[in-house]
């Protein structure tokens, strides 16, 4: 399309399969975004990981190409700013030269070292709900000391992939205050930095391997060098504002800036992201997170580790029949999948499904949790499958939110974005599911949206990313639960809640002979 002057900002939003690259105006409307693909690594059961390169490789592709599409002139880009996957651990030297692949954010091979982490009961701990994660910093920088320490030795740097491509675009080792909040165990309140928790595990040389500077989302973080520009085809000097964790990007592209308000950002994974006045201590999702988004307020961050992940997995590895006919018709097989899950009735013929696959991420917080479905008999096919899946990530949606309705956060709606928004029939079941209405935004790319809102306010165009959501962000429509469903939903709530004490055993054995 053809851009008239602007000004512009630019969202890279660096996901779990893919990097988009997206560009706004201060309205809020996209004028072009591009995509691309890259490899995940599976080398053991419960471990992911991923090439650094990559991301950079499709950042400058993409970059490139909605560029083009839009007409725009580099000097019309007001701002850029970069968001990433929530804990997604990178082992470097100074000059950001990766010595092995990043460790994912939903890797799951540092959970004895997270249990170390909670039994020191250290009084940090308190903004985290008590119990450590393997998805996060000092677990997984604790396995790399233990089991690659010759590596660790010589990294300059343990730091976030967001860091990483943040040093890319600017030359400037910096953390974001959203990264280290929800998943270093800092802690304004507390003083900052966990240096006590840290010698307490012998890990008091991980703070100088960390970026020292701390920067809010949206805060100016330096300038676009000149090699940077020239592989992105930007101009040099162009404001780079900090960005952090892609669900909370999200948060500001949804205009989730006000207290009582949640997020629902269905991806690979999902989060759930309820902004709260105050620290509320009595759930069991992650938190309560001080000033991790914004001065004043408080996060609860629920999550489930396996959402859209287990829709790709169950279409690459069993719809292959789906997948031809779809592609003979010029379809997507997405969409035909979803064809055959809407012809199935709620309850999916009987079905239960745990949605496990990676582990559970919140409310039990159990990496060693399996997935798993039961009730199978030979009337069930594709569609039987394909919707227990939907109806199984929804009754673990269901499972966060009622955790937080028993610790004093009620969402009057929830605000929904993300690649599982393009399926109104997943969309809908959440709704049915939770009983609670499912608000969608005019425009769907919500995270690459909320990174090109804090490329604004750090390029000076707005005062604070709240201003910068009240221009960019409008509602386009709701779907509201319907009620018919509710009584079937119960029933298999009760179903889901009670199959996970009954094959607990079973499924940290099976954990244990993968591991082994």
């Amino acid at each position: 399309m053809s851009a008239n002057s602007g000004p512009y900002v630019l969202g890279i939003d660096c996901g779990t399969q893919s990097l988009r690259s997206a560009l706004f105006d201060l309205k809020g409307r996209m004028l072009a975004s591009d995509s691309l693909e890259y490899p995940i690594e599976y080398p053991q059961v419960g471990w992911a990981e991923q090439n650094p390169e990559h991301w950079w490789q499709a950042a400058r592709i993409t970059v490139s190409k909605v560029l083009a599409k839009a007409g725009l002139h580099p000097h019309q880009v007001a701002g850029v700013s970069v968001d990433g996957t929530s804990c997604t651990v990178v082992a470097c030297d100074r000059e950001g030269a990766v010595l092995r692949p990043a460790i994912l954010w939903m890797d799951q091979r540092a959970h004895e070292e997270a249990e170390r982490v909670t039994s020191t009961r250290n009084p940090i701990l308190k903004y985290v709900s008590w119990q450590e994660s393997p998805e996060w910093m000092i677990p997984k920088a604790m396995w790399l000391k233990a089991n690659q320490p010759e590596l660790y030795e010589q990294a300059d740097l343990v730091c976030e992939g967001t860091d990483w491509l943040m040093h890319r675009l600017t030359g400037r080792w910096a953390a974001s205050l959203n990264n280290v909040t929800c998943k270093w165990n800092y802690a304004a309140p507390a003083g900052g930095w966990p240096e006590e928790l840290l010698a307490e595990l012998d890990m008091g040389e991980l703070r100088d391997k960390w970026p020292r500077d701390v920067l809010s989302m949206g805060e100016r973080a330096g300038e676009l060098s000149l090699r940077a520009a020239e592989e992105l085809g930007l101009a040099p000097g162009t404001p780079v504002a900090q960005g952090g964790i892609d669900a909370y990007a999200a948060m500001f592209g949804l205009n989730v800036v006000r207290p009582g308000r949640m997020a629902l950002v269905m991806g690979s994974s999902t989060c759930h992201m309820a902004l709260c006045a105050e620290g509320i201590f009595d759930s069991h999702v992650w938190g309560p997170y001080p000033d991790a988004i914004l001065p004043g307020t408080w996060v609860l961050e629920g999550g489930q580790t396996a959402t859209g992940s287990i829709v790709k997995w169950f279409a690459d590895n069993f719809a292959y029949r789906e997948e031809l006919e779809a592609e003979k018709a010029g379809r997507n097989q997405y969409e035909l999948l979803d064809e055959r899950a809407a012809a199935v009735p709620p309850g999916s013929e009987g079905l239960v499904l745990l949605d496990y696959w990676q582990g559970n991420r919140t409310p039990l917080r159990d990496p060693l949790a399996r997935g798993c479905v039961y009730g199978l008999s030979l009337r069930h096919g594709v569609g039987h499958l394909m919707r227990a899946i939907y109806e199984g990530t929804a009754m673990g949606a269901r499972h966060i939110l009622d955790d937080l309705r028993q610790a004093g956060f009620q969402p009057a709606a929830i605000y929904a974005c993300g690649g599982g928004t393009r399926s109104d029939l997943w969309l809908q079941i959440h709704a049915d599911a939770c009983q609670v209405p499912m608000l969608l935004t005019e425009q769907p790319e919500a995270t690459c949206l909320g990174t090109a809102i804090c490329a604004a306010v750090g390029a000076g165009l707005f005062a604070d990313p709240v201003e910068a959501a009240g221009e960019m962000v409008t509602v386009a429509r709701e779907i509201e639960p319907n009620l018919d469903n509710a009584g079937v939903y119960d029933t298999l709530f009760e179903r889901y809640r009670a199959t996970y004490p009954q094959l607990r055993d079973l499924m940290h054995q099976v954990a244990a002979d993968q591991e082994g």
